[in-house]
């Protein structure tokens, strides 16, 4: 090992050190949290203690992700997080939910633990390297005629004392180098044991997603069915029925009113092609052509040309997506544009696709006044189901005066038909 990489190595450790110690108070500022979630339970009975519970609660979950982050940094692999979902959005169900929820009481338990721990081990690291250097220094110290220092009960006095006391800081540093970063390893271990969800957790609350997902599935494709049906029935279905009518009626007056059963057929021939029109429309919902023959791009390309507002897109895939992923991420963004032209007051929108890590990754933003939100029946609550069939996310930023920027993540592999890079304004 050479001189830079001992000079790199100790200033590492120092700094691993120092950011320990810095994290003492943060252990400390837990505690409240204790007294302040219990009290609002019995609360509950009264119509102030629902939100505050959920307040509180939020704060503490809030607090606790913020070390599971941490400590899946030091780790080297995230920590998920471990909460049960409530069925539905009303208060009740969510106090039900975290009151039944292991893993509030869990966090409950961690706080005054953290507490100790954090700073036993935030105080030993920066203990260890201060005490070895106070050691080695001791030795000058007395010669300077510092004679009120005694590490370890030496002092100047002590023939001894001149050997022990650098020899004792020695072994300290030495213990400091070797034992830093495991302490800090120690402590994130903890805190993945208290905090990371166990096996039967994960796979309960994987379960419980799976069957929330499913019914959402189930309950946008029979929403979806019952469009198409009522689609055919008020369009198509009822032009072709018209146009039944007028040819039965031109073949009764062919023989008698010639010019009366020309423009019959002229109707019905006008007929026919609104209702070819209305079945291609019809189609072109559940399934574009063009995303079959062009591929995303090209679908989102065409998409954004047939849009009242500007959009610019840009898209980098090494290849194409599945094809029910493809069809999710293709409606998705239509759906989100959609949302853009009618409520956002925007003059333009940017649409971003990428794929990393083996995931499909979709921007859409605009400049419009914000303030967007999923809502119950509302299209970004579609949205967040049908990408929820996928194992996909929704993301939302949307402050007042805007900007808005929808994120969506799909978890999917690419095929290697062809590459598509492009980046161009629609």
């Amino acid at each position: 090992m050479t001189d830079h990489d001992l000079v790199r190595g100790a200033a590492s450790r120092l700094r691993t050190a120092g950011l320990a110690l810095a994290r003492v108070p943060l252990c400390l500022i837990g505690l409240p949290l204790i007294p302040l979630q219990l009290y609002t339970y019995p609360l509950i009975l009264v119509t102030v203690g629902v939100p505050l519970l959920l307040l509180f609660t939020a704060l503490a979950r809030k607090y606790t992700t913020l070390h599971r982050w941490w400590a899946g940094k030091v780790l080297g692999e995230p920590i998920p997080l471990p909460y049960r979902k409530p069925a539905n959005r009303g208060p009740m169900t969510r106090v039900r939910t975290i009151a039944t929820d292991p893993a509030t009481w869990r966090d409950l338990g961690f706080l005054p633990l953290n507490a100790v721990l954090g700073v036993l081990f935030g105080v030993l690291p920066a203990a260890l390297w201060l005490g070895g250097v106070l050691g080695l220094l001791t030795p000058f110290i007395w010669l300077a005629g510092g004679t009120d220092l005694r590490p370890n009960g030496l002092g100047p006095e002590d023939p001894g004392g001149w050997f022990l006391a650098p020899l004792l800081g020695g072994l300290y540093l030495l213990l400091a180098w070797w034992g830093t970063e495991r302490i800090v390893r120690v402590h994130a271990s903890f805190v993945r044991w208290m905090l990371a969800p166990s096996a039967t957790e994960a796979l309960t609350n994987r379960v419980q997603e799976l069957a929330d997902s499913r019914a959402d599935t189930v309950d946008a494709q029979a929403a979806e069915l019952r469009r198409i049906e009522r689609d055919l029935h008020d369009g198509a279905q009822a032009r072709l029925v018209a146009l039944g009518m007028s040819l039965g009626m031109a073949e009764e007056l062919m023989a008698r009113d010639p010019q009366a059963a020309r423009d019959l057929l002229a109707e019905a021939r006008q007929s026919s092609s609104q209702a070819l029109a209305e079945l291609r429309d019809l189609v072109r919902g559940i399934h574009p052509p063009v995303l079959a023959d062009r591929g995303l791009e090209g679908a989102l390309k065409a998409l954004a040309l047939a849009h009242p507002l500007p959009v610019e897109v840009d898209v980098v895939l090494p290849g194409r997506p599945e094809a029910p992923v493809e069809s999710a991420a293709y409606f998705a963004v239509a759906e989100t544009l959609t949302n853009v032209a009618k409520h956002s007051g925007a003059t333009s929108a940017w649409v971003r696709v990428r794929h990393e890590n083996g995931r499909l990754g979709l921007m859409i933003g605009d400049n419009g006044r914000g303030g967007a939100e999923p809502t119950d029946g509302g299209g970004l609550r579609g949205i967040e189901r049908r990408l929820g069939a996928f194992d996909g996310t929704l993301g939302i930023a949307s402050p007042m005066g805007g900007p808005t920027i929808v994120t969506m993540e799909l978890p999917c592999a690419l095929s290697s038909e062809k590459t598509s890079s492009s980046s161009g304004t629609a």
